[in-house]
């Protein structure tokens, strides 16, 4: 008989505290006397939730690192990135394949237990199906879903990305079949940015990029798609790019309404919106969203 250890695995977690604000020359800026930069010695401002960013699949929390993460702790925000099993520096490579859905679930349920107060959940194309899971049964403070799967699973982008570009289909089922070397970098570029990202940095994200476990596309397609919304009705955002080959526009706008949710859609972005050399067309919606939101 098989017995398989499914014990937690250590997972790769980045906690980045928020930037102090900076005045003239890099120096906190301060009042007479030590106070507040306008002068009052009040209560000190309202701690904003932190940021729980989930990636997307083939991927790790390094695709947060680049652009988001500095972004977000720029604008006083504790940001949490992290990888789930099997990707990045987490552990679980070597059982990738049999991890599950909700096996990504506890992931994200282990790194939001270590926090103080309920997060902002920011999840990306798989990640965005990770933090509807997690919160059919859980609370966060927000979620925000960019380029997400929708509730109803993988069926629909799977046949918008043969219909839309069928290189890139082929090439990441090839690459899920013998590994990163069967992807032609170029297709995988021309799938995942609209923008003339600079060579060296594209070439640095590909060699990063790796297989996904194939049970979990299989609970994403039927096995264990959401059952609900959200246990607790929540601020909600889901966005989508304009040129996005893994994502439909359609999927963003029925995951909207579905949803009861703001829908945002960006123009001339394409699927990894966050590593885009105009990422902050879609960070800088996010940040006006969670504002007009207390966040």
């Amino acid at each position: 008989m098989l017995v398989i250890d499914c014990k937690q695995p250590k997972l790769e977690v980045i906690v980045t505290p928020p930037a102090a604000p900076k005045g003239r020359n890099g120096v906190p800026p301060q009042g007479r006397n030590g106070a507040a930069p306008n002068g009052r010695n009040g209560p000190p401002p309202r701690e904003k939730p932190p940021i729980v960013f989930v990636h997307g699949a083939f991927a790790g929390a390094w695709c947060w690192e680049e652009f988001f993460v500095p972004y977000f702790t720029g604008k006083g925000y504790t940001t949490v990135s992290f990888s789930l099993r099997g990707h990045g520096e987490s552990e679980g490579w070597e059982m990738l394949d049999l991890a599950t859905l909700s096996n990504y679930v506890d992931d994200l349920a282990s790194v939001t237990a270590a926090l103080e107060r309920p997060p902002i959940l920011v999840g990306h194309s798989m990640g965005g199906m990770v933090v509807q899971k997690y919160l059919e049964t859980r609370t966060a403070a927000a979620m925000v879903l960019m380029s997400s799967v929708g509730p109803w699973g993988l069926l629909e982008s799977s046949w918008h990305m043969m219909l839309s570009s069928p290189r890139l289909a082929q090439g990441l089922s090839l690459m899920q079949l013998w590994g990163l070397p069967m992807m032609n970098p170029d297709v995988l570029y021309e799938g995942l940015f609209s923008t003339a990202v600079p060579r060296d940095r594209a070439e640095r994200y590909f060699r990063r990029f790796q297989r996904e476990s194939q049970r979990v596309i299989m609970d994403m397609t039927w096995l264990d798609i959401p059952r609900q919304p959200p246990r607790t009705p929540l601020p909600t955002l889901v966005m989508g790019a304009g040129e996005d080959a893994f994502i439909p526009r359609t999927m963003v706008h029925r995951t909207a309404r579905y949803l009861d949710a703001d829908a945002l859609m960006v123009p001339d972005m394409a699927h990894a919106m966050m590593l885009e050399e105009t990422w902050y067309h879609a960070a800088e919606p996010i940040l006006h969203w969670l504002h007009e939101h207390g966040l």
